[in-house]
């Protein structure tokens, strides 16, 4: 989480709002059913605690109320405990939360007291951002290109091939590339010889990433990363479909995740 600055989560409402818009414009659903269509689950109002953390880097300005923000603008209720730490797990249970989201530098966690389910942001996210891609109503084949392959990234590639996708992966690490060859079988993407794509989930934490060379008029880019993965002089050009937003997909998909 020490990616995100309290500027990323300026205004978070109006960015859900407009990455909802996003999300219905590419594949006709708004981001809670593509979470229903990924997860197969529907929210009963759970009570969500969110406990700040003070640990590594400390509190993150802004976080702890977005994530309120976040879990009330996908219909759960919520609060955020006074206190952080062990001490506000504690007062979060105490005061009636069945499922706990909280985060340090490492991991940002949602666990569901009452069925004992637990998830991690980084699956969670590569695979709500892989999802949404896979929907998209204008692709013209299966193709998929994924940019990242680390732990956003490797998910999302593994939920693509999944579901039936041809998979072409880059990554400038390439341990992390030769790992998601080995295990998924995805294809090895060369930048030297480029072909174009409509269907693009880019997930790593680097502006830019998305060359020229590899877009379709109309693609989509289906991303998380923070800086943006493709500059606004390409978008426009290509009239691109970009999906990206800092915490709230991500945070949607760990929740329903645990129902």
């Amino acid at each position: 989480m020490a990616l995100l600055t309290p500027e990323d989560l300026e205004n978070i409402k109006r960015q859900l709002q407009e990455a909802d818009s996003a999300v219905r414009r590419v594949t006709g659903l708004d981001i809670k059913g593509v979470c229903k269509a990924l997860y197969g689950t529907t929210s009963g109002f759970e009570t969500v605690g969110i406990v700040p953390v003070t640990s590594g880097n400390g509190i993150i300005g802004n976080f702890s109320a977005s994530l309120h923000a976040i879990v009330e603008y996908f219909g759960f209720d919520s609060f955020v405990t006074e206190l952080p730490d062990v001490s506000g797990y504690y007062e979060a249970v105490q005061n009636g939360a069945e499922i706990i989201l909280m985060a340090d530098d490492h991991t940002f966690l949602a666990h569901n007291l009452t069925n004992g389910k637990i998830a991690n942001n980084q699956p969670c996210t590569g695979m709500i951002y892989a999802e949404i891609a896979s929907l998209y109503t204008k692709a013209d084949s299966r193709d998929v290109l994924v940019v990242g392959l680390g732990k956003v990234g490797f998910p999302g590639a593994a939920h693509l091939v999944h579901k039936g996708f041809n998979v072409y992966g880059y990554d400038a690490d390439k341990n992390l590339l030769n790992k998601a060859i080995s295990k998924l079988g995805i294809t090895s993407f060369d930048p030297e010889t480029p072909r174009k794509f409509s269907i693009i989930f880019e997930a790593t934490p680097c502006a830019d990433t998305i060359p020229e060379a590899v877009l379709s008029e109309k693609c989509i880019i289906s991303t998380p990363g923070i800086p943006c993965a493709i500059s606004a002089e390409l978008q426009q050009k290509y009239d691109v479909e970009l999906v990206m937003e800092p915490l709230g997909i991500g945070t949607a998909s760990m929740l329903y995740s645990i129902l």
